[in-house]
């Protein structure tokens, strides 16, 4: 069988010895994980404050010093091992990002907010909401889920999941847990262990698919079923639990399909990765990629003893695809970045993060991309991960490949790994959407619209096989699955997916992406056009208002904050109202986009296509999109019979997750336009009805979309150092700075996240490079107050995120400030 490939020229692949560290930023100190406030900060109570309080499964303090509020929480039982970050809320308010102990049990964080002054509850949140449930919740093992029949498999899922031609043979290796050293976890160990599914009679070299799992327990104990996450190698007695095993029938699939497959685990980051707190093992899981990829290198050649005989010879590094799942979708986004950086990079040309976290914000342009989004998602409810589409669309000016995002409707978080499957996996695993009555996503329900685990599976395997057989295998048939193509949803095994997909720059016309004012777009009639971005009461550096009052930000997978980038202005459009008509003669709302000269003619292309949704006030409504031509002919169709963009998704009404605010692509066929000339288009016009409504807009453009050529990013990579400052100094200099000079400007994002903060205070701004410039020095503001703290350095964090015109390269590091007034 042979797999047809785009390679792009240059070297491809690295051949040396295993890299058992990665160059990373030095960090000599340890920064707490102090908490960031959720609203403006105010000043402390004037009074002394001491409080405590307790429930059946924890117990909590608030003392107030000169910094602010200390809030300890205790909890019975460890906290749960999520991907999601830990939370402390103040009588159901999140103050923010809590710092967790080793051992899981207590939880704390410092701020100024004047809900901590007087609390009547304290507990664990997630992603902005408190918790219902501050005790670990594991299911038992061999508890299973109500079953239902089994759908009937669309025809792509029934290809994408068929097994090939080729006897599947296996080539694991396992160089213990302590095999490799990880510069992105301070040097800590973690182990060199994968499960290798190879086409044993297909011939040559073929392309390599590496997964990668989340943050799941990391070790079990068999005799009991406890579980242990707080030390690693595993404690006596615990083992590791296999979460690298649990997309086992994926890599079967696509190794009898000619490809050689790779799922490696990472349980020594996940013990490891609670107490990290610059980016909770981001980095740290890229290096691991990169690992692996070294030694399989050094296998092809023959030259990793202790390696397979079966990968000598059979490995194409030039044509490389990664899946990360969950903390993993963020670790091969970081890993595709690294290696970018290289000298001698590998040919990463598929990225598909799978229901990932996205905590930094970093772009991913030149390599074709899938993120997946699952609708019942009760771990990562907030869906954060859809920042890797809406940050990547415009990076890059030469940017040439497939950008998709799905919405799998009745998937939960964990199902796409049998290993967290409960009834399934051998250690304890759950159902991470725990309101099993919910009436949308509980598994209890009777109207659930919730996916059996193994509909779920099947799902996952159809779009991962199909993902890379069309990025690296050239199977074109496979892109109904991701471009949007299929009109109102695609069906995917038993699921309902909704789709957004941004063509090839060099397959695409932009005519009004809809992030800033433009001269080109006018709004008329009785509505009412604002650009907006993010929340309400969350200040961000963006001149935009906010584009919603909600206060529930899991959603707006769009505008979710990004815990290291929580000032940065998130995903810009236009928000389109209008009231109720009152009779007949009222001139309808429309927004009008002028298309620009030397962009009319559209005959190459085969949509119109923009992006759309409901806003979250309701009701359903519906626009009609017309084109017109030089010569005032017109074409009109209802947005209604093209794509259900405009219908809310659905939502139980008592779920603070559901109902969530998501762009879908819209897509006009141009064969179906009829009395137009599509060599001269002139206008499209969106018009509204004469009921009162609103919807969200975004990315209007002529495109053709295919998978695009992929590969390593030639963009310059834009890069943080630390510095230490003197507290009287007013300012600390951060140098920003970029691998290489730009022919035009850079932008990026610089985020200080300083807790509650004394010295320095959370906050972003924009940095502009000028072209051909390669360093940039800010100028942070130090506050020389007179207070004397706790110690006489006080650490903080400063990040780079969301560049345009580059990528991320080092993307944190510390600013230590030295307090005058201390005597140490």
């Amino acid at each position: 069988m042979s797999i047809p490939r785009t390679r792009r020229p240059g070297p491809r692949r690295t051949v040396g010895p295993v890299q058992a560290t990665v160059a990373a930023l030095a960090l000599a100190l340890t920064l707490p994980m102090t908490g960031t406030a959720l609203a403006s900060p105010a000043s402390p109570d004037p009074q002394p404050t001491t409080a405590t309080g307790s429930a059946a499964d924890r117990s909590w303090s608030v003392t107030r010093s000169a910094d602010g509020y200390h809030v300890t929480l205790k909890l019975d039982e460890p906290l749960p091992v999520r991907d999601a970050l830990p939370e402390i809320a103040v009588d159901g308010a999140s103050l923010g990002y809590a710092r967790q102990t080793t051992d899981g049990h207590t939880l704390s964080l410092v701020t100024t907010d004047l809900r901590a002054a007087h609390p009547g509850d304290v507990r664990v949140a997630w992603n902005g909401a408190a918790d219902t449930v501050t005790t670990s919740q594991h299911a038992p093992r061999g508890t299973g889920r109500r079953g239902k029949p089994t759908a009937t498999a669309a025809s792509l899922t029934e290809a994408a999941t068929a097994k090939g031609r080729y006897r599947v043979a296996r080539a694991d290796y396992d160089f213990g847990d302590t095999a490799v050293t990880l510069g992105g976890l301070s040097d800590r160990s973690a182990e060199l262990r994968a499960a290798v599914w190879v086409p044993a009679d297909a011939k040559g070299e073929r392309p390599v698919v590496l997964f990668l799992h989340g943050r799941h327990s990391a070790c079990w104990n068999a005799d009991t079923s406890k579980t242990n996450n707080t030390a690693w190698p595993c404690p006596e007695g615990y083992q590791p639990i296999p979460s690298y095993l649990g997309y086992d029938a994926t890599a079967e699939i696509l190794a009898s399909q000619g490809y050689a497959v790779v799922s490696i685990s990472a349980d020594g980051i996940n013990a490891q990765d609670a107490s990290y707190t610059d980016d909770a093992g981001t980095l740290a899981r890229g290096q691991l990629v990169l690992d692996h990829l070294d030694l399989l290198a050094r296998a092809d050649k023959g030259a990793a003893p202790g390696m397979s005989r079966l990968l000598k010879g059979r490995l194409d590094l030039s044509s490389v695809g990664l899946m990360g799942h969950s903390r993993g979708g963020e670790g091969v986004v970081k890993a595709a970045l690294l290696n970018a950086g290289r000298a001698h990079p590998y040919g990463i040309d598929a990225v598909l993060p799978l229901a990932p976290i996205d905590f930094g914000r970093e772009t991913l342009p030149d390599v074709p991309m899938a993120v997946v989004l699952p609708y019942c998602d009760g771990d990562v409810s907030n869906q954060q991960g859809q920042h890797f589409y809406d940050d990547s669309r415009y990076t890059g000016a030469d940017d040439d490949v497939l950008r998709s995002s799905l919405m799998v409707m009745g998937a939960d978080h964990n199902f796409f790994n049998t290993e967290w499957t409960p009834g399934v996996a051998a250690a304890p695993a759950s159902d991470d959407w725990s309101a099993s009555t919910d009436a949308v996503c509980g598994s209890a329900s009777p109207t659930t619209t919730r996916l059996t685990a193994a509909e779920q599976s099947e799902t996952g395997t159809a779009i991962m096989s199909g993902f890379f057989q069309l990025t690296l295998g050239g199977q074109d048939r496979f892109l109904p699955l991701f471009d949007g193509s299929q009109g109102a949803s695609t069906t995917i095994g038993a699921a309902t997916v909704h789709s957004e997909a941004q063509a090839p720059g060099r397959s695409r016309s932009d005519i009004a992406p809809l992030t800033a004012p433009s001269s080109n777009v006018i709004i008329t009639g009785g509505g009412s056009g604002t650009y907006c971005a993010g929340f309400t009461g969350r200040p961000t550096i963006s001149a935009l208002g906010a584009c919603t009052g909600s206060t529930g930000t899991s959603r707006f997978p769009s505008w979710t904050p990004a815990n290291y980038a929580g000032n940065v202005e998130a995903t810009p459009l236009l928000h389109l109202t209008w009231p109720e008509s009152a009779d007949s003669t009222d001139t309808p709302a429309q927004a009008v986009i002028e298309i620009p000269k030397g962009s009319r003619d559209v005959r190459r292309f085969d949509n119109l296509a923009f992006r759309a949704a409901v806003d979250e006030n309701g009701p359903d409504t519906d626009l009609t999109v017309k084109l017109t031509d030089g010569r005032g002919r017109t074409a009109s169709v209802a947005l209604s019979s093209l794509s259900d963009a405009l219908k809310a998704n659905p939502s139980s009404g008592t779920s603070t997750l559901l109902p969530k605010t998501w762009l879908q692509t819209v897509n006009w066929p141009l064969e179906k336009v009829r009395g137009v000339d599509l060599s001269d288009v002139r206008r499209i016009t969106l018009t509204a009805p004469a009921t009162a409504g609103g919807v969200y807009l975004s990315d209007v453009a002529f495109q053709t979309v295919r998978a695009g050529s992929g590969g390593p990013s030639e963009l310059p990579q834009v890069s943080v150092a630390g510095v230490s400052a003197a507290e009287d100094a007013g300012t600390a200099p951060v140098t920003v700075t970029l691998s290489r000079p730009s022919r035009t400007p850079v932008t990026v994002n610089l985020q200080t996240v300083a807790g509650a903060g004394t010295q320095l205070t959370t906050s972003a701004r924009k940095i502009t490079f000028p072209a051909r410039a390669t360093s940039m020095t800010v100028q942070l503001p130090v506050i020389d107050d007179t207070a004397v703290q706790p110690t006489a350095d006080t650490v903080y964090k400063i990040y780079v995120s969301v560049p345009v015109g580059a990528v991320t390269g080092q993307g944190y590091a510390r600013v230590t400030v030295h307090d005058d007034e201390s005597t140490v």
